[in-house]
């Protein structure tokens, strides 16, 4: 076996330690030493790791700047080329002999760029095998843990083989994590990361508790900075007046709750309260990503203090439970069976106005989701007949419950609630997914093949900001892949936010507060929304197909996205990006149509209002993909957050292009949304 030698260098070691201890020392002593020993051994590694992690990205930069020098060399030798042939005979020598400095220099940079790219792939084979390294040392600690234990290992099960895995999740339901897009699941995977709605006044009353009290906190303020005196005893007294806070707020808006809550002052006590209150607060945002812009990062660092052993036991109690979520609802009611049922699609569905379908089409498509969802309740609670009735199709059809043992059901509102909030997953879908699907469309129906040469989408390093170079075809084909790479995230969207909460939010995740160019950030690891990115581009490569342009490196817990917090927010900027700049092209049509000023402005200028539409989509395809936007070049680029910073740093200067008058008479009032 691979990890034979391991083992055996392990126990040889372990051998060498007992003769030690039981001729010099107590056993406790050494087993003490040995603990320390083998966590230091698993600190080094874990730091080898991220070494190498951070010198591989470096090196994939360092290829990427190489290749994309020997594109710019050979662009400048070709113009020089087209530059010789048009002068007379009598000057071509001169122009001949820059010609061969320019292929020389052309030479030499593609053999650094074919140096840069053999670095590249040996760092990632070495970063490979420390990873391998790292996993046979936690299989072989684990397997010394577990010797002699007969219950069944949950872990060995999970790395069972890919067929078994396959056939596993293909009889429950599940789809294995990245294989599919959220939005293409089953519906069993699917309910796994949608949270419930909020179901009832007091939650809602619990989000306006927790919002205020966020509102006026300067957590961040008073615990993210650099200083001397000790930050655990800081980040103690923040979250006691944070807790404070909601037992003000709470006492005056339903004294004899509050009473209760304040009469000994202990807020272990009331543990359950301050749960459910930031529960609530992270499901409402997940299903409102426009909600609690400002007060989301401080309610997930206040709660990733409180995952810190040390703060646990000065507070006394938890403040993290798991998030209501669909699948665990229904669970919990032994009734999972529900979503198997064909009809949960068509309960489900958002309904679509397209232009050209009829008002009475729309009208019998909501009473057919209205009426499929009625009828799931009733098959599944009982919901409107007589608890005789109930009763009876219990014993008959075995209708209600089947999803496990429990004596709990849903009432009829509750499954209601249920397949509302499984809606909002296909609502947000339909809102998120649209813009960039338009913009699609857009690209392959008019920039394929232009018909003229300002639509053409070659860009030049050093201009108008451009910090990549390339021709038509390659710009396409690079805006293409990350357009379909955005789609696939937009998603995933659910299934990521549920993995960045599991990372920040895990036991004892340190962070390390660092200066990451813009202000102290917390730099954490995000091992799990990691891993979900890279089976998202894995699948966009594979369905694409062809060569991927530009740089695959994921950056998640360095400077450039320093948390999993930081990578949702980064995300969740595509539609605020899109939505608005497909509203303007789709608008400048109708306003053209019902205003006659309009309509000679936008003549006057451009033409026509497809010409308009087309230069508008042109010059986002060219400079909102360009590699710019970062405070240096290294950070720029084609990496896979840096498309969207380029984005971003375009729609900071649309207000100097010459179509932003078109902007605001289409209604165009930003990007960014409202933080309210």
């Amino acid at each position: 076996m691979a990890d034979a030698p391991l083992h055996a260098a392990l126990d040889e070691s372990l051998r060498d330690a007992e003769m030690l201890t039981d001729e010099d020392m107590g056993g406790s002593v050494f087993s003490i030493s040995a603990a320390t020993a083998e966590a230091a051994h698993e600190a080094t590694v874990a730091a080898q790791e991220e070494a190498g992690r951070r010198m591989a990205v470096a090196r994939e930069q360092m290829a990427e700047f190489a290749t994309q020098r020997a594109t710019d060399l050979e662009s400048i030798e070709q113009a020089l080329v087209a530059f010789r042939d048009s002068l007379p005979a009598a000057a071509q020598q001169q122009c001949t002999q820059a010609i061969d400095l320019a292929r020389q220099a052309l030479e030499d940079s593609r053999t650094t760029a074919t140096e840069a790219a053999k670095d590249a792939a040996q760092q990632r084979g070495a970063d490979g095998a420390g990873t391998s390294a790292s996993a046979l040392l936690r299989v072989a600690k684990r397997g010394r843990d577990d010797e002699g234990d007969e219950a069944p290992n949950a872990e060995a099960e999970a790395s069972a083989p890919a067929p078994a895995a396959a056939a596993a999740a293909a009889a429950t339901g599940t789809t294995p994590q990245g294989s599919v897009c959220l939005a293409d699941a089953h519906p069993r995977e699917v309910a796994r990361y949608i949270p419930m709605r909020l179901e009832t006044p007091h939650e809602r009353n619990l989000l306006r508790l927790l919002e205020s009290a966020l509102h006026v906190s300067e957590y961040t303020d008073k615990v993210d900075i650099l200083s001397y005196s000790g930050k655990t005893k800081r980040v103690q007294k923040q979250l006691m007046e944070v807790c404070a806070i909601l037992s003000g707020l709470l006492v005056a808006t339903d004294y004899r709750a509050g009473q209760e809550l304040v009469t000994d002052r202990n807020f272990a006590d009331n543990a359950t309260f301050f749960q459910c209150a930031f529960e609530v607060g992270r499901r409402h945002k997940v299903l409102n990503p426009e909600k609690m812009r400002g007060e989301y990062g401080k309610l997930m660092y206040l709660l990733m203090d409180a995952q810190n052993e040390d703060i646990r036991q000065l507070l006394e109690f938890e403040l993290v439970k798991p998030l209501k979520t669909v699948h665990a609802r229904l669970e919990e009611a032994g009734m999972l069976n529900v979503l198997d049922d064909p009809l949960v699609v068509q309960a489900t569905a958002e309904i679509r106005e397209a232009p050209g379908k009829p008002r009475a089409q729309v009208q019998r498509e909501i009473k057919a989701k209205e009426a499929a969802r009625e009828a799931l309740v009733k098959k599944y609670t009982g919901g409107g007949v007589s608890l005789r009735d109930r009763d009876v199709m219990k014993s008959l059809f075995g209708l209600v419950g089947g999803g496990g043992a429990s004596s709990t059901t849903l009432r009829p509102e509750e499954l209601r609630q249920c397949l509302y909030s499984l809606s909002d997953h296909n609502a947000y879908l339909r809102f998120n997914k649209e813009p960039v699907d338009t913009a699609i469309k857009y690209l392959e129906g008019w920039f394929a093949s232009p018909d003229s040469a300002e639509l053409q989408l070659s860009i030049n390093v050093g201009m108008n900001g451009a910090r990549l170079s390339h021709n038509h075809a390659r710009q396409y084909t690079y805006v293409r892949q990350t357009l379909y790479l955005w789609r696939e995230i937009m998603g995933d969207m659910f299934r990521l936010w549920c993995l960045a909460e599991d990372d920040l939010l895990k036991r004892n995740s340190y962070y390390r507060l660092t200066d990451t160019g813009q202000g102290l950030n917390r730099v954490q690891a995000a091992p799990k929304v990691s891993s979900a990115m890279h089976g998202i581009l894995n699948r966009c490569m594979h369905r694409l197909g062809g060569g991927w342009v530009g740089s695959s490196v994921v950056h998640l817990g360095d400077h450039n996205v320093p948390n999993a917090l930081m990578f949702i927010d980064k995300y969740t900027q595509v539609p605020r990006i899109l939505g608005p700049l497909i509203r303007v092209v789709e608008e400048v049509e109708r306003a053209c149509r019902s205003d006659a000023k309009v309509s000679a402005y936008v003549e006057s200028v451009f033409g026509t209002v497809e010409r308009c539409q087309k230069i508008i989509m042109c010059d986002f395809f060219k400079h909102a993909f360009d590699g710019s936007g970062a405070d240096n070049f290294f950070d720029a680029g084609s990496c896979i957050d840096g498309r969207l910073t380029s984005a971003w740093n375009w729609c900071s200067k649309v207000e100097k292009k010459v179509y932003w008058p078109v902007f605001k008479l289409c209604g165009f009032a930003g990007f960014d949304g409202d933080f309210k």
